[in-house]
């Protein structure tokens, strides 16, 4: 059987032996009635983590984006994010259908907005305008490339929402990519947050889940809203093992997928038919081809060579690494890219 070498994302990974081994072995509830004990040491794992009051299991970590916005806005209110956010662009307009809520976009640096910037766009208190009431920042940042925030920079947007009464939302659906590079810990990170949104299929090998993380009025509310949503489900646990055990067994081994990426943006960077490479600082790839190619001509070109990749707007490719993406596929990639 032909190899595969799927690198359209950091999802499309199975579960190992051992994740599959607790998984089956999970004792489980009904979580919905709160009373499935694989869910709840879940939650409760990502409380300690994180040094937070409660946690909530989510299918996606699209609904934990979205009950967190909904829950610190009312309709009429606006968020802060930067431009390129996942909330905002790849959310299917989640904040206006969900929330009724308006978005105020900022022009940061490869995904990431300053503590003055977000200064700059905090509405003054004028019926004409909408009230800024929520800060959202994605760490690392998806559309730029796997960057990374300095954690300077987020203790800073931290206190200019405390000082302006804005509460400021994570979206870390790669935050243990993130902390691999810079090196804060998870307990750091719940300082400065009102609330964060990690993601267990990204990166960690879990093929479901998310978790929502915050105080426990937050999450009593956010509980609520993932019912409204549809989000409530019963014998989850079988699921959430996997959660626990991706938490448990795959964050150490988030360099590994760094190292890969970071060498095949070093052989894109002597290809002929690559104009920029994005700087490479976790497990993205983005870079961008010279004018004559179009992207779905060489990602066709890519399938034919059994490579799977996805376009990342005009002349650019995303290409994301993972723990199914072995030593042995990365020769394979590197020796087809300088084929081309």
């Amino acid at each position: 059987m032909t190899q595969i070498i799927d690198l359209r994302s950091d999802t499309v990974t199975q579960p190992s032996k051992g994740m599959l081994d607790a998984m089956f072995s999970a004792k489980v509830g009904d979580d919905v009635f709160g009373d499935d004990p694989t869910v709840i040491e879940l939650e409760e794992k990502a409380v300690t983590m994180f040094s937070k009051e409660a946690a909530l299991y989510c299918p996606s970590g699209t609904m934990t984006n979205q009950i967190a916005i909904k829950v610190h806005t009312k309709p009429g209110d606006e968020l802060i994010c930067d431009e390129s956010s996942h909330v905002y662009r790849y959310e299917g307009g989640g904040i206006g259908f969900n929330s009724g809520a308006s978005v105020r976009l900022i022009n940061g640096d490869r995904g990431r907005i300053t503590a003055q910037q977000v200064l700059e766009n905090i509405n003054p208190d004028d019926i004409h305008f909408p009230v800024s009431k929520l800060v959202v920042a994605e760490n690392t940042s998806n559309r730029g490339g796997g960057s990374c925030y300095e954690f300077v920079e987020l203790k800073k947007i931290s206190e200019a929402c405390k000082e302006n009464n804005l509460k400021f939302h994570l979206d870390g659906a790669r935050l243990f990519n993130a902390l691999t590079e810079t090196g804060e810990t998870t307990s750091d990170v719940g300082q400065i947050f009102d609330s964060i949104s990690i993601c267990l299929s990204k990166g960690l090998g879990a093929p479901i889940g998310s978790l929502l993380i915050g105080g426990a009025d937050f999450i009593k509310q956010a509980r609520r809203i993932r019912k409204v949503f549809g989000g409530g489900m019963r014998q989850v646990g079988y699921i959430a093992a996997a959660g626990t055990y991706a938490l448990e067994n795959n964050i150490s081994r988030l360099n590994e997928d760094h190292q890969k990426a970071k060498i095949i943006g070093q052989t894109l960077q002597s290809c002929n038919f690559v104009k920029e490479v994005l700087p490479i600082e976790t497990n993205i790839v983005v870079f961008k081809l010279i004018d004559i190619i179009k992207n779905t001509d060489f990602l066709e070109t890519l399938k034919e060579n059994n490579i799977l990749a996805v376009g990342f707007g005009p002349q650019t490719i995303r290409m994301v690494t993972h723990l199914d993406f072995t030593e042995n596929m990365l020769d394979d990639l590197i020796l087809t890219l300088k084929s081309f």
